[in-house]
Formats: C-alpha cells, structure tokens, sequence
C-alpha cells in the first residue's frame, strides 16, 4: 500500500469468495490487517463477511463483486444496505441494462471491459465444485468451459463439424465502448487479468488509459489498428463485445478452438519441401511465434512453433529471398520455414488456418515499459516563502492530497551580491528526478531581497519530498471495533433464534420435494412430503401444478421457484409468478427478496444466494425468509459446521439432486441448434428437444433453458447426502430437499420413498446409497459433500 500509495494509485484487495462458519475468526483478524496497512477497499462476494466488515469498521470501503450476480437495481441496493460503497455489475448486462441500472441506484458502478469472459455467471458457476472439487465461488475454477463438447439431441449425436468448444467465449474487448460507458455513468472500468503476466497489464491498461482520456475530454477515438494488434498478441481467443451490445448467442463462442489464438496470419496453401507456404492476412518475420489450428477431419493435428525464414515465392518453387522490415512480412503469399522438430509437415493439409501467438519485438518493447524505476509521476504543487530575517518556509501539496511542510533552521539574510528570484528557486525545485514527483505550480513569495543558498533550497527539497512519501506511505487512521466482532454478531444471532422462538426444530424431519414437471408434482404429491417446489421450463403450468398437489388430504405446501437471475426489466416476472396461488416462492435473487419483502410474500432463499456461513443466513433470515437454502459450496464438515453455530430450524439442505453446474445467459439451443442469433427469433428448439453435453469422457450431462431463455447445464451424476442423512437429522436439521429434474414420475416415487424410509430409521445409509445407485445410470455421487 505504500507503494501505490505514493504513486498516487489506489489499492483495493481481493476478499471475494465464499468464507465457512470455521473461518470467519480468521477472516476478521486478516481484515483488521487489511484496514491497518491502508488498504483502500476490500472486494467482496460473501455477504455475511460484508456484514463483519461493516461491523469492524465504518472506514473500510466495500465493493460487491461480480461474484454476487448483481444484475439489477436490486442488487444494487442489497449491496449498499450491506454497507457496500460501489458495485462490480455482473459481465452479462448490455449496455441498455447498465443505464437502466445506473438510472436507478445511487452507488457507483464498475465494468470489466477486457479479458477472459466465464460463459457462466460469476457466483452461480458449480461446475469445478461438482466435477472435482475446487470451487469457483473459492477462486478455484478449473475451466472446464474450455473444454470440449458434443451435443445430444434427443438422444443423438448432432454433426457440428469442427464446432467442439461449445462454452467457451471469445475475450471481452471494449476499447471502442469507452465513450459510450462513461456517458452511461460507469464509474470505473475492470481488466480481467487472472495468470497473466506483466506485458499484458502494461499493453492493456495503456490503451484503455488513452481511451477513457480521449472519452473524458471529447476526443476521437485514440486506438489504432496497431494498437489492437499489439492487445491481440497480448492475450486474445477473438475479440469480442461480450454481451454489452445485448445476446448474440452465434457471436459470443465460436466454437473452433479454446485457447489463445492472437492474430490470424492465414490459410495455408501448400506444403512446398520443407516450407509451407501461406497467403499472410497479417505480418510475420524470424523469431514470431505460430499455430496451426487442428483440422480432425484430414488428420491434421494442432501444432506450434516458431518462424526461422520468411520468404516470397518466386517461379515455381523456388523462393525469392525478401527484406522483412521491423513489422515483418506483410499481406500476400509467403514462404515460411520453421524449426526442425517444430513441425510434422507431412500432417499439414491445405486450408489450415495459422496464427501468430507470439512476437518476441513487441514482447521486449512492452517490457521497457515497466522494467527500471517507475516511470509514473504525481503532480506536486509547490509555494515557497521568502523573507529577508525570516525562516525559508516551503509547502507541497500532492494532485493526490498529501501536504508536507519544511522550513530552514535559521532566518533568511540580506542578499550582499545576489538576492534570491522565482526563476533560480524554480531551477533548483524542479530538479525532482530522483523523486515521483513532478513539478505542476510554483508559488512563490519574496520579499527584503534575501539570500537564498542553493544549497538550502536542495536540502528543503530533499526534506519535503521525504515527508511527501511518509504522508502518503502513512495508513489512515481508522476506527476498529474492539475486541473481536465475530462474539457479538453470534450472540446477536442466538438473541434472534431466542426471539423468534427457533431454538429448536419441528419435532420430525421434514421431506421436500423439487419437481420440473406437473407429472413429478402428481408423484411427489401422492408419495406424502409435506412440501413441494415447482421450478417450470413453462410457466404456465404453474396454476395447473398447484391444484394438482392440493388434491386430497394432507396437502403439501407449495413454493414456486424464481430464475436465478433478474434482470432489467424482469421483474414483472415474479408479480406473475405470486399470482398462480402457491404458498410463497423459492427465491434465488436479490430482486426476489425485494419484491417478497415489500409485497408480505413468505419465501425461502435458495442455494444461489450462497448462504456458506451463519451471518449470511442471519441476513437473510433478518430480510424474511421463512428458510434458508445452505450453499452448495459446504462440505459435509463445512455443513456441520453451520448447523452448529445457525438455529437448525432456519436451515434448508438439499440431499439429493443433480448440481446445477453452469448457470448462463448463453444459450446453446440458440447457437447450434436454431438459425436465429437470440430469444427473439430462435424458435425456441429448447421447447422441442431433450438436449444434453457429452463430456470427453462420455457422460451426458442435461441441458435447459428458463423463462428468460438462460441454460443451465446439470452434472450427469446425481449428488446424494445419503451417507450424511443420520448425522444430520441428529443435529437437529428437520428440512430435507430432494430434486428432480428429468426423472419419471416412477424413478420420483421410487426416490422419494427410498428417502422417506431412511429419514424414519427403516433403512440404514448403507443400503440407501446402494438403492440409490442402482437409480441412475451414472450411479450417484458424494459431490461437494464429501470435499473436506
């Protein structure tokens, strides 16, 4: 921080992820160090750990992260009743979306406008969690959207010729939208830049630096060809605007390849002995770095290296041996020769697409850029008083804010043979090379003809310059709650349970039941669970679903689940949703909260909202909800853990399911499967078709599409917490959810039976997960549950 500091750059740090009950003592001594060393803001997900900042200390600005979803108004404001100061918009609003949302809200708002895109929403992305492990919501994404892909379409392979990497965008790029979202009253503007080395933050934060300049004081666009040519060699899987100027579901992926590619060089025509020769759409010389994109079909597989000779071709095969100029080569036929062992031309075909990835010139010119001392300055003001008789007095003022004093040990003399001048004081002042400083005003003030050495002014200079970096490496003074907070935001927590008479649950366990088919409903009904979730492809069926679960006696209560995301102009959506007559709704956003709070609607939170810690579910409790939905982020241990320290009554766990992997605003029905770009004329082949993703080692995992046309891909394998089932009826948890996705209504009777007959002690977890596996064709899985 002191650093940056006297740089006059902010620092913010990442705290941005998920945090469990065990770890929240450690959270907040990591936060107390965090606020004592001057840090400028803290980046937060979690909003349970909003809430102990905010209780530490009042001066430690908090910005929501991306990976809390904030897609509308909302959010915003559910991010500033946190105590959040600015709010990083999720990366799927357009332009349209983000002035709806900047009209609406009072905090400052934040974009990414470059680098890697997730194809899922940051904080609704589970697929690393239920394929091995490692969390997204915990910094842990293993990209498994980089992978490849079939489509199963009704239970057939789908030809997509070399369209493979299905989930996988192309990289942001917004250079060009600068203007348009500092008129929109974006605040601040975000580079992705996860793994990426320092050429890439030099090259990248450079241009954007000009491009919000030139935004800012009206002028033309500053970026070059050249310049984007340099950010493509930086970093780049295709550049693209993401979804700003709103869903073009065939732009955002291509499809062809997941990796970095930089700038198309072009096809290959032929291989020419131990040379290939290409038709360059861009420039080449010796050193570049290239790679040829694989062609499955012919048996040409993806190969690199490096260029060693670049000629023309001259009269039949003979080459004509060329000048290349500092850019290399450029447009035009050309013959490249490349390393011995680099590669197999004997696997090169004609129409190979190659690209250059590399260049050694721009990568050595970048690095001049930051290599050696700083070559930031902050702009320093300067006034100098002097008076014949008196002290020589010299102030300095920072653009940043910091001032700093100084003055001579002794009076100033009358000047003999000659009395100081504002051009000598101004020759000495400016000399601030070896400092971060540059001199922007000088003021100064002299009177009775003093002497002033120049050995004086040197040393007064040295010494406020001293000062200046002591000001601003200095952390603010801050007020820190004492002692810890975590005691007294718990014991607040049992005051509440105590209040609200929750101490201790209903006096059996409770199985509930999720259904995406009015025929689930009727299975679900008829087999006794005493609540019953609708999450429908088509929502009109909702009102048909209600009557059908409160036939006969006994009825079960029934939630309607909202989508997981809201957007701009979605909120119609849940006035519909509270018309079909059910008890309350499933909420799994922030608008949902709102809208059930202002409105007296009874609902439970869902696991969307990430409730990983007892002060996240204390929030939630304390906004109305009836339950809360634990994360699906918790480990068995981690489980426990929040049962022990949250009244059981407020809990909801989901025990069997299939995890919902990737949450997105893509849709893949419309990319390989439609003619249209988006929702308004896709035709919707989601209504049509059971669609699923086979994975490179061969499961299918199912595919759909909500209301608002977002997919959500689920894990092949269905997660039980069967093995867990005793322990936490023991620890007094009384709701249990099963959910059901595209079971029949017998595999629903059958499940639901075999779970009622666990949770009444007629059969023990052994036989449970072994009934269980035998349910699906993928067996079952431990998941999350059993990560520790």
């Amino acid at each position: 921080m002191a650093l940056v500091h006297r740089r006059g750059v902010r620092g913010y740090v990442t705290l941005n992820t998920l945090v469990f009950p065990a770890e929240l003592e450690r959270v907040e001594e990591i936060v107390r160090r965090v606020a004592a060393a001057g840090v400028d803001a803290v980046i937060v997900q979690d909003l349970g750990l909003a809430r102990l900042i905010r209780s530490l200390t009042p001066d430690l600005e908090i910005h929501a992260s991306t990976q809390m979803s904030i897609t509308s108004a909302a959010g915003v404001r559910m991010a500033e009743e946190l105590g959040c100061s600015r709010v990083i918009l999720a990366r799927e609003l357009s332009l349209r979306e983000i002035a709806n949302v900047t009209k609406q809200t009072r905090l400052p708002v934040e974009v990414f406008v470059h680098g890697a895109l997730c194809v899922a929403y940051s904080g609704q992305c589970l697929t690393s969690e239920a394929l091995g492990g490692r969390s997204a919501n915990r910094g842990e994404c293993a990209q498994a959207c980089r992978m490849e892909y079939e489509v199963i379409r009704d239970g057939e392979r789908v030809d997509l010729g070399d369209i493979s990497y299905l989930l996988s965008p192309q990289d942001l790029a917004a250079f060009d939208l600068i203007p348009e979202l500092v008129a929109l009253g974006v605040s601040s503007v975000k580079i992705e830049g996860r793994l990426k080395g320092p050429e890439y933050v030099a090259n990248i934060t450079r241009n954007y630096r000009k491009a919000i300049d030139a935004a800012i004081s009206g002028q033309p666009d500053p970026i070059s060809d050249r310049d984007i040519y340099e950010m493509e060699m930086s970093f780049s899987r295709g550049f693209s605007h993401g979804f700003f100027n709103g869903n073009n579901h065939k732009r955002l992926v291509r499809g062809d390849y997941a990796k970095k590619r930089g700038v198309f060089l072009g096809r290959v025509v032929e291989v020419v002995g131990d040379r290939v020769r290409v038709d360059l759409a861009s420039p080449i010389k010796p050193g570049d770095g290239v790679v040829l994109d694989a062609d499955s079909k012919r048996g040409a597989p993806e190969q690199g290296g490096r260029v060693y000779e670049v000629d023309r071709p001259g009269k039949g095969r003979r080459s004509v041996t060329t000048a290349v100029g500092a850019e290399g080569l450029t447009a035009g036929p050309a013959l490249l020769g490349f390393g011995r062992r680099d590669f197999d031309l004997s696997r090169v075909v004609p129409g190979q697409r190659l690209w250059k990835t590399d260049d050694p010139e721009l990568s050595k010119r970048l690095k001049k850029t930051f290599d050696g001392s700083s070559k930031r300055r902050v702009d320093l003001d300067l006034r100098v008083r002097a008076i014949s008789g008196e002290t020589l007095v010299m102030e300095g003022t920072t653009i940043t804010g910091y001032h700093a004093r100084v003055e001579s040990a002794a009076p100033l003399n009358p000047a003999i043979n000659r009395a100081a001048d504002t051009d000598t004081i101004r020759s000495q002042l400016d000399r601030l090379g070896g400092s971060v400083y540059q001199l922007r005003s000088l003021d100064v003030t002299i009177e009775g003809a003093p002497m002033v050495p120049l050995s004086l002014l040197n040393e007064l200079r040295r010494m406020l310059v001293d000062r200046l970096d002591d000001a601003a490496a200095r952390a603010p003074q801050r007020t820190l709650a004492e002692p810890l907070v975590l005691p007294k935001l718990r014991e607040s927590l049992r005051l509440r349970a105590d209040l609200m008479g929750d101490t201790a649950g209903a006096p059996e366990p409770q199985l509930l039941a999720l259904c995406r088919t009015v025929e689930q409903v009727e299975a679900a009904r008829m087999s006794g669970v005493s609540t019953l979730y609708l999450d429908f492809h088509d929502i009109k069926r909702y009102k048909e679903a209600v009557a059908i679960a409160r036939q006969g006696e006994g009825t079960p209560e029934v939630w309607i689940a909202t989508t997981r995301i809201e957007k701009p102009g979605e909120a119609n959506l849940f006035r519909f949703l509270a018309r079909q007559g059910a008890d309350g709704l499933l909420v799994r956003n922030a608008g949902g909260i709102a809208f059930c709070t202002h409105q007296g609607i009874p609902f439970v939170a869902d696991f969307s909202l990430n409730a990983a810690n007892d002060l996240t579910v204390e929030w939630l409790k304390a906004r109305g909800a009836s339950r809360v939905t634990a994360s699906y982020d918790l480990s068995a241990d981690q489980l426990f853990d929040l049962i022990r320290v949250t009244p059981p009554a407020w809990l909801e766990v989901v025990v069997h399911q299939q995890i919902p992997m990737f949450h997105m605003e893509h849709c893949v029905f419309c990319a390989v499967l439609s003619p249209g770009t988006n929702k308004t004329n896709c035709g919707r082949p989601c209504d049509r078709h059971e669609v699923s993703l086979r994975d490179r080692v061969g499961k299918e995992h199912p595919l759909t599409a909500d209301i608002g046309c977002r997919n959500t891909l689920y894990n092949a394998v269905p997660q039980t917490a069967a093995e867990f089932l005793p322990g936490l009826i023991r620890k007094g948890l009384r709701s249990l959810r099963v959910e059901f996705l595209n079971d029949s209504p017998e595999a629903v009777e059958r499940i639901l039976g075999l779970y009622q007959d666990a949770i009444a002690g007629r059969c023990d977890a052994r036989l449970l997960w072994k009934a269980l596996k035998a349910t699906n064709h993928y067996g079952v899985t431990r998941g999350q549950l059993a990560v520790l």
